[in-house]
Formats: structure tokens, sequence, C-alpha cells
């Protein structure tokens, strides 16, 4: 089983979204990853194409850090390049595991790291920028949002892996 992990602990200076436990949880980290994103409600695309791709199971499991795009991100991507990843479940995989960094990295540590290597392979390229912080070309939006297996960093763009 693949351990999923995404890059996401950025930016100390942003507010982290705190995400609401369902009415059977006493609190929010007794979620894991895929039923916290589920809650937060602005992942359906990215949880669709975990599942899609075989790695929802991988992403409930094992300490990791997501970088999530949010729903607004993947509008971003043009349609046909978003069905032409679809339909090859190896790039699909390949992509999404480019959001996943194995452990859990807290906002804390992410502001002093230059690069963090993805489950993927390569690694993605981290950057603070007065109080914003970036992967890639991403923004960290939201920092530290907490899960039973890990912490959620949500970002505004898809990364796209090396070729």
């Amino acid at each position: 089983m693949h351990k999923l992990i995404a890059l996401a602990a950025l930016g100390l200076v942003v507010a982290a979204t705190t995400v609401a436990a369902s009415p059977a949880r006493t609190t929010e980290s007794e979620l894991d990853i895929v039923q916290t994103a589920q809650q937060a409600g602005q992942f359906k695309t990215l949880l669709a194409l975990a599942t899609k791709a075989g790695l929802a199971d991988d992403l409930a499991t094992g300490e990791l850090t997501v970088l999530a795009p949010t729903d607004a991100a993947f509008k971003q991507v043009p349609k046909s390049t978003l069905r032409a990843v679809q339909k090859n479940p190896k790039l699909l995989r390949r992509v999404l595991l480019y959001h996943v960094i194995k452990g859990k990295v807290p906002s804390t540590t992410v502001v002093t790291l230059k690069s963090a290597k993805t489950v993927a392979g390569p690694a993605v390229k981290i950057r603070v920028t007065g109080k914003r912080v970036f992967v890639n070309n991403a923004r960290v939006t939201t920092v530290d949002v907490p899960a039973s297996n890990g912490v959620i960093h949500v970002i505004n763009r898809v990364l796209i892996p090396p070729k």
C-alpha cells in the first residue's frame, strides 16, 4: 500500500481553518485525513480523484502531510488537461502523490525548508515571501488542519510534477 504524504505545512502567518467535527466524533483530531477533507467540504474533486486512483485508503492511514488543492484550484486546470490526467491512471497517481509528503510536517517546520520530497518522488520547492508561503507556484492559504494521521495544508493551485 502506498503511503501518501501531501505537502502542506506552510505559512505561519496564515490563520488555520478549523474543521467541524462530525456529531459522532468528539474532536476533529479523531478524523483521518480523508474524513477531515470530507468534513471541510472544499476538496470534493481531490477526494474523487484519490478514490478513482485507488489512493483514498492510503491517505487514511500512515502519517502524512497533504498539500490539498481546493475545488476552486481544480477549476483553474483546463478541462481537457484534467480529462487527460483522469484517463491515464499512472499519471493521475503521480499527480496526486506529488501533493503528499511522508510524515507530519507542521507549518512551523515547513517555513524552515527550501524543499520537501513528495511520495511521487520529485521534491516541491518551498518559498516564504513576506507573510506568504508558496509550494512551487501554489500559495498556501490555510495551514495545520489537523487529522488523526497527519496534517493538511490547503493550497490554491494544483501542483504538476516535473516530467
